[in-house]
């Protein structure tokens, strides 16, 4: 097994990024976990993997399985994720080199690494990182069914300055904003992982498994020039399947949505804040039977780059959120509102000015995640 890190680009290319250096975000960095402390192959020593105890898989999707461990030298208890794939010694060790500046990202929204390696006789990538108890988006999806709004505003505030920092601290996009890369703890943490420092990894994760494409924005898709702005497109697609419990490609249409929504608004705005602060799961929507799993990926890329973006209805969410999502998905970039700006959405500010107490995004998950929900 070789020690292995990596960052690069992927479908596209990235247009320069911006100079690092915000007062705020460095501010926030020192909030960040104490387990980025912890660095098991910083010298390539996680020579067999021997060092480590499975306790649990996690979670297992297309890409790979994700499973609970812990570190015996430093008994420190990790998720190591597991990606099968057939590549070259040589984009192996530059996998390896890219992923070794996560270890200088400290933030209270970016994912503790503590480091990755390669085994061979599986062609395996395992990259060690934070454990997060509640897991990933796309496991609670699963479970709540669909998020409510207020719960969906806390999770875009902590993407949001995720991305930030990641911009500002070590000048790279996250290239993969998804429901999986999204993971959150019954303490109320909320935080991205699995960005894009090594483009060779992202490439290819991109040409392997075609879950990480159905996400990318349009102008990566058709392999122009993109930019943060790409990542706001993943996010604002994340949103709306977190906010009605499936991938919204091919857009639904008003019969689809009345197997999880009500006809009358006020009703449903009223559930969305019940069950933000009961930890009530909420009826998702029914999968379509043109979705996806059912279109074949060149179907799916060109519905994404041809066809209208998704929507939220205004039936059944707030103005402030239907506007939120319509600023991330403007095909055109350029059209795009960027980080700041959606940080100062009136979507966001409404949660964030108006705190209520009794919606705490870890009480929802210790409600909606327990075996009485």
């Amino acid at each position: 097994k070789r020690s292995l890190q990596v960052p690069g680009q992927s479908a596209g290319t990235p247009s320069s990024s911006p100079p690092s250096g915000s007062a705020s975000a460095a501010a926030e960095g020192a909030a960040a976990a104490s387990s980025s402390n912890t660095s098991v192959s910083s010298s390539g020593s996680m020579e067999a993997g021997s060092d480590f105890d499975d306790i649990a898989e996690l979670g297992a999707g297309s890409s790979g399985v994700v499973q609970r461990v812990l570190h015996r030298p430093t008994r420190q208890a990790m998720a190591r994720k597991l990606i099968h794939l057939e590549i070259k010694p040589s984009v192996r060790a530059q996998i390896i080199r890219e992923l070794e500046v996560l270890h200088s990202c400290n933030s209270p929204y970016i994912i503790g690494y503590f480091g990755a390696y390669f085994v061979d006789s599986s062609a395996t990538i395992c990259i060690c990182m934070e454990y997060m108890n509640a897991g990933s988006l796309d496991l609670v999806l699963t479970k709540a069914g669909r998020l409510p709004e207020p719960i969906v505003a806390k999770i875009s505030c902590s993407v949001l300055k995720g991305l930030i920092y990641l911009r500002e601290n070590i000048n790279c996009l996250h290239r993969d904003v998804k429901p999986s890369n999204i993971l959150v703890s019954l303490e109320g943490d909320c935080k991205l992982c699995d960005f894009g420092v090594s483009g060779q990894l992202i490439d290819s994760l991109a040409n392997s498994f075609v879950g990480t494409r159905s996400y990318m924005a349009p102008e990566r898709l058709n392999g122009e020039e993109y930019s943060i702005l790409s990542d706001v497109w993943s996010m604002g697609l994340s949103l709306v399947e977190l906010a009605t419990g499936r991938y919204p490609i091919p857009q639904p249409d008003s019969r689809d949505y009345t197997s999880a929504f009500s006809s009358d608004r006020q009703r449903n705005l009223a559930e969305h804040r019940e069950a933000a602060v009961k930890g009530t799961r909420l009826r998702g929507m029914e999968p379509p039977q043109n979705g996806p799993k059912q279109m074949a990926i060149f179907e799916l890329l060109s519905y994404i780059v041809y066809q209208q973006p998704p929507k939220l209805p205004s039936f059944a969410f707030s103005e402030n959120i239907c506007d939120f999502v319509d600023c991330c998905l403007r095909k055109n970039p350029k059209e795009r509102l960027g980080l700041e700006s959606l940080l100062k959405h009136a979507f966001i500010q409404s949660y964030e000015q108006n705190q209520e107490p009794e919606i705490c995004l870890g009480n929802y998950l210790r409600a909606v995640l327990s075996d009485e929900a």
